[in-house]
């Protein structure tokens, strides 16, 4: 008998329609166990996964995808969707090089129906998708699964507000699990509280109806009257109709870990003319003692043991001295604010948000806000430092424009997961702030490569600057660093014989993949120098004049090439006449896929290897010439 007796049997949704119904609750407990098994050797989001294990077999099991479309909101609580949509022989594979995304992908499966990796973009992808095909004359339903958190994001609600009362065949199940990353924060994060412990008023409704319907001669007609009165009892009982003013009928709460009340309310649901909303509640890491524990934690994590739920310890960060940087900046100086868009922990802000708890302000997946906000506080005199991954910044450039740079206001941006970050894949590679934010006039940029730079620089951003500043870093710690270097200026470092023929330009983390590189061609016989900016906006011009006299000048970018640096410092140098020979690597016009990141730094030549290989080559043919 195999481990996964009914999991290993289900090839397709088809498959799963034919199972027994008493043989579901197994089958989401053998998922369970595949998912904490496959997640403590991978990574990856696992309390996501194993809160909606019932919400997708139901999906599944009552709609006929992939002819019925599935929308995944982020897209990081679609595993149980992946192994029942014949994807289980592969599930061991997931955020491996060549291996299954960790999240949805179209190239990937005919059932992955839309890409996600950051939030708030399943209904509007849902209703583009429901109107497409109600032209076409298709009559099958579009779901779209989104979370509480998710649901509070601007696009989410502009969406919500498009799709309601003329919408046909579309459904949105919020899954309420009370959390994000961080627990949940704000007004609509009250007002599900308050439904969630009202759900006798659903209860009242359908039990009322089915007694009056009993009821001889008068129980249709009191029924009518009653379905007639209902919106005004509802008012009288139960005040906020939030749902239903925007046109929706509302099913809910529903307990998301009951497959019976899932399957008669998505049931329900089909039969509805107009978009319908299902409330879910469930609850974040079910199942796994130590993710219900500790939701937060096992959001996001790297190998466990599965025996006593510990993951090995992480040395120090950027993220964590960031987040000692700003306690003890904040200690000196009441105008520091601390802001984070629902990531709390994962940007290093824990003890900030306990100390300081009248300047942290968590606003939840909303960084178009966020950024707006902060220059709201720094209109009025506050310093405000807004946390992010580079990844989720993106979604603000009409902010960063319209509202920092061009105002000309004093906020800081710590970029946390700077560059290439591996497994996550395309959706979260940190690769495109840099030409983001090249772009912005008013703008300055730090990317230092190690602790003590990053202090530095945190430094000159909140006491040496006037208007949008950002200090970004990559994700984990501290890399090579010899044993010779000290960094001498905030702005540019010259590392090596400035009388060599060739130099190595480059900033952030790459820095120390090409101090590797400069011991093993200096041991070969050769030489050249390196360039390091820390301030990559404005470029030093110094530095830049230093530079001009070398024949041959490598610029290496953990960044997009497009719009990057390296095309800054090209110019620079176009504009000084330079006849020497320059040659840019950085990630040319195209997205980089999911791989452990020393695989994606291997792939894109900015390895220690490549770069040694890259350098010794052009010294030797520079040799030659002579």
């Amino acid at each position: 008998m195999s481990e996964y007796s009914i999991l290993s049997q289900l090839n397709s949704p088809d498959d799963l329609k034919k199972l027994p119904l008493d043989k579901l609750p197994i089958l989401c407990s053998e998922i369970r166990q595949k998912l904490i098994e496959v997640v403590s050797v991978n990574g990856g989001h696992l309390a996501s996964n194993l809160g909606v294990v019932e919400l997708t077999v139901m999906l599944h099991r009552v709609f006929k995808t992939p002819y019925d479309s599935i929308v995944w909101d982020v897209g990081h609580q679609s595993y149980t969707h992946k192994i029942l949509t014949g994807r289980f022989n592969q599930i061991d594979t997931i955020r491996k090089k060549d291996g299954l995304s960790g999240f949805p992908k179209r190239s990937e499966s005919q059932y992955d129906d839309f890409n996600a990796g950051h939030s708030s973009t399943s209904i509007s992808a849902a209703y583009g998708m429901s109107k497409a095909k109600q032209i076409k004359g298709d009559k099958s339903y579009t779901i779209a699964v989104i979370g509480d958190a998710s649901f509070t994001g601007g696009m989410s609600m502009e969406a919500f507000n498009n799709a309601g009362r003329y919408s046909k065949k579309l459904i949105i199940i919020l899954n309420d699990n009370k959390m994000s990353i961080s627990r949940n924060v704000g007004a609509f994060a009250k007002y599900l509280t308050k439904v969630r412990v009202n759900p006798w008023y659903q209860r009242l409704k359908f039990k009322l109806e089915r007694g009056l319907l009993k009821t001889p001669l008068i129980g249709k007609p009191l029924t009518e009257f009653f379905s007639f009165s209902k919106s005004r009892i509802k008012k009288i009982v139960f005040k906020d109709t939030f749902f239903e003013y925007f046109g929706y009928t509302y099913f809910g709460p529903i307990n998301g870990h009951d497959l019976e009340e899932l399957n008669n309310a998505m049931e329900a649901a089909k039969k509805v003319k107009g978009p319908v909303l299902i409330h879910t509640v469930t609850t974040k890491g079910k199942g796994y003692e130590y993710a219900e524990k500790d939701p937060k934690t096992f959001h996001g994590i790297n190998k466990f043991n599965i025996e006593t739920g510990e993951s090995p310890q992480s040395k120090e960060s950027f993220s964590s001295v960031f987040g000692e940087y700003m306690c003890t900046v904040a200690a000196k100086d009441k105008r520091i604010c601390g802001i984070t868009a629902a990531m709390t922990p994962g940007v290093g802000l824990d003890n900030f948000c306990k100390e300081y708890k009248d300047r942290f302000f968590d606003v939840g997946i909303a960084e178009e806000h966020a950024v707006t906000f902060a220059a709201g506080l720094a209109a009025k005199g506050m310093v405000p430092v807004f946390a992010v991954y580079s990844t989720f910044l993106q979604r603000a450039y009409d902010q960063l424009l319209h509202d920092a740079a061009m105002q000309k206001l004093h906020i800081v941006i710590a970029i946390d997961r700077a560059g290439v970050v591996g497994d996550d894949g395309e959706t979260h590679q940190g690769v495109f702030d840099v030409s983001m934010l090249n772009s912005l006039p008013n703008t300055t940029i730090y990317s230092p490569c190690y602790f003590d730079g990053f202090r530095k620089s945190m430094n000159e951003a909140i006491y040496h600057t006037d208007s949008l500043v950002s200090v970004r870093y990559p994700r984990g710690g501290e890399l090579y660093r010899p044993a010779n270097y000290t960094e001498v200026s905030v702005d540019y470092d010259f590392y090596g014989n400035k009388d060599s023929d060739v130099l190595l330009v480059t900033y952030g983390r790459l820095f120390s993949n090409a101090c590797e590189p400069h011991e093993k061609v200096r041991e070969k016989g050769g030489d050249f120098c390196i360039l390091k900016f820390n301030r990559i906006k404005p470029l030093a011009q110094e530095a830049v004049d230093v530079a001009k006299k070398f024949k041959i000048i490598h610029f290496y970018e953990e960044g997009m090439e497009n719009g990057g640096i390296a095309f800054t410092f090209a110019f620079k140098l176009y504009k000084m006449n330079y006849n020497g020979k320059l040659k840019i690597h950085g990630i040319r016009d195209e997205f980089v896929p999911h791989q452990s990141v020393a695989e994606a730094l291997c792939q894109l030549g900015m390895d220690s290897d490549s770069i040694a290989k890259k350098l010794w080559e052009d010294i030797k043919n520079n040799s030659d010439e002579e």
